[in-house]
């Protein structure tokens, strides 16, 4: 590992460039400044520099020691305009709501450079290989010990606002990129939207972490997980359901789609006790949406294979 005061010496991980590269200058401009800014947050932090974690798509993550000896992570989000550094301003305050509970511990963060320091983890799910069927419980579990209740003036996004701010995306996209699936695919996600704001209730609204899947499940030790890159967002249990609802769509693709994704959503909501069709439904509208977004930002076929299972969920 280099000093705290040398220059970092870090790849920045494809995904990540390839998602800046695609937001014009503003992304170029965001890559081109990470050096000197995790320079900078080494020497503020005292902090000894390892390498960039693989993985994540919306920061650059590098492995770090901290002066008392612990084990931490950097982490400098992709704040390219008013909504990133709003998103950004959200997970502080997921982090000192869930208090390390259920989430990794944050240490520090800088506001002016959309940065975190935040408390080691190991390996994630996916690296630990554990089958699918594992995975989804180990995420379930771990939710619920993330999931607290949260008061009106905490200053996050409802749910209201959330499927407010997830439909005109929808729309956007879907217009943006040429309609890249049917408009009966976007109006069911419009539908469902509309349905999820209905039902919403601040009186029993918990902490949503909001992008809750096995990428962002890691290894806390002694058999427990922690999330990272909360969104922070006051709604119902089963929102946070819907984002392991929403991916690992191969095995979805074969055999009986819509049968398998009801199954998945039962499974999910006994799990928790929360009701299975809004799981369902939080699941098609995060599906459609990251659907999308992925065919806008990355140059693989991965949206296309989400707006598929949604496709045929119709």
């Amino acid at each position: 590992m280099t000093e705290p005061h040398d220059s970092p010496a870090f790849v920045v991980p494809a995904l990540v460039r390839q998602r800046a590269e695609a937001h014009g200058a503003a992304g170029r401009q965001w890559l081109s400044e990470l050096p000197a800014v995790v320079t900078s947050l080494a020497a503020q932090w005292e902090l000894s520099l390892g390498s960039a974690y693989d993985g994540g798509t919306t920061s650059l993550v590098v492995a770090t020691t901290d002066a008392r000896g612990r084990a931490c992570a950097l982490k400098i989000a992709m704040a390219l305009d008013d909504h990133d550094r709003t998103s950004f301003r959200r997970s502080v305050i997921a982090h000192d709501l869930a208090d390390g509970r259920g989430c990794a511990r944050l240490y520090a963060h800088d506001d002016a450079t959309s940065a975190l320091l935040l408390e080691g983890l190991g390996r994630n799910l996916a690296e630990l290989e554990v089958p699918l069927p594992l995975l989804l419980r180990a995420i379930a579990d771990t939710l619920q010990q993330f999931w607290r209740p949260v008061p009106e003036d905490c200053d996050l996004p409802s749910a209201t606002d959330r499927v407010a701010w997830l439909a005109n995306e929808i729309t956007t996209m879907w217009d943006g990129l040429g309609q890249p699936c049917s408009r009966a695919v976007v109006d069911r996600a419009l539908d469902y939207c509309a349905e999820r704001s209905a039902a919403f209730d601040p009186n029993h609204a918990v902490l949503v972490h909001g992008d809750a899947h096995g990428w962002n499940t890691l290894d806390a030790g002694a058999g427990t997980y922690k999330f990272i890159d909360p969104e922070g967002v006051r709604s119902e249990p089963a929102h946070d359901l819907g984002v392991p609802m929403r991916e690992y769509n191969g095995p979805l693709l074969v055999g009986d789609t819509m049968r398998l994704v009801r199954e998945r959503a039962e499974l999910l909501a006994g799990w928790c006790a929360v009701d299975p069709e809004a799981v369902w439904q939080w699941g098609f509208i995060d599906r459609v949406a990251t659907g999308l977004s992925n065919v806008r930002d990355f140059e693989n076929d991965d949206g296309a294979i989400f707006l598929e299972v949604a496709t045929r969920c119709l």
